[in-house]
């Protein structure tokens, strides 16, 4: 169950990842370029804000009942020794947070420009959020692991 879970993360990852830069590319186009925003501008938003959701809840499912990582944090409490173990504690500490905080961003980046009046704001805050939401999953993605699912 863990590895086909982990695998499932991993495939939507890359669906993420893909929605997060097209999200991110339409709205500096649409500030720099002065552009309209039209309804496919708050649909990729949203569509990158979704995938992060679906992101998260698997990734909680993960962490709390069947990661190694998760359960060790969780048998023996000790921030010390997690905080001491670099790779228990990406998983236990930074990545969570990390993610956490791009699914606030993102979420950020797709309410906040609907509250804009005008389209070259409505870009703008929307470049920001969501970009600020992808650095934040780039920098958290855990790239020693294989890239590609794997199930089994």
């Amino acid at each position: 169950m863990y590895s086909t879970l982990l695998a499932i993360h991993n495939i939507v990852r890359w669906a993420a990842l893909f929605l997060g830069a097209l999200a991110v590319l339409r709205a500096l186009i649409g500030w720099f370029g002065k552009q309209a925003w039209i309804p496919a501008d708050r649909k990729i938003g949203s569509f990158f804000a979704m995938s992060l959701d679906i992101q998260i809840l698997l990734g909680l499912v993960l962490y709390l009942f069947f990661s190694p990582f998760g359960l060790k944090a969780f048998s023996n409490f000790d921030m010390s020794a997690i905080m001491g173990q670099a790779e228990i504690r990406f998983f236990a500490v930074e990545h969570i947070l990390l993610m956490v905080l791009a699914v606030v961003f993102a979420h950020l980046g797709v309410s906040l420009p609907r509250k804009a009046d005008k389209p070259n704001k409505k870009h703008r805050l929307a470049a920001i959020w969501l970009g600020l939401a992808f650095i934040l999953i780039l920098l958290g993605m855990p790239w020693a692991r294989p890239l590609f699912p794997t199930f089994g």
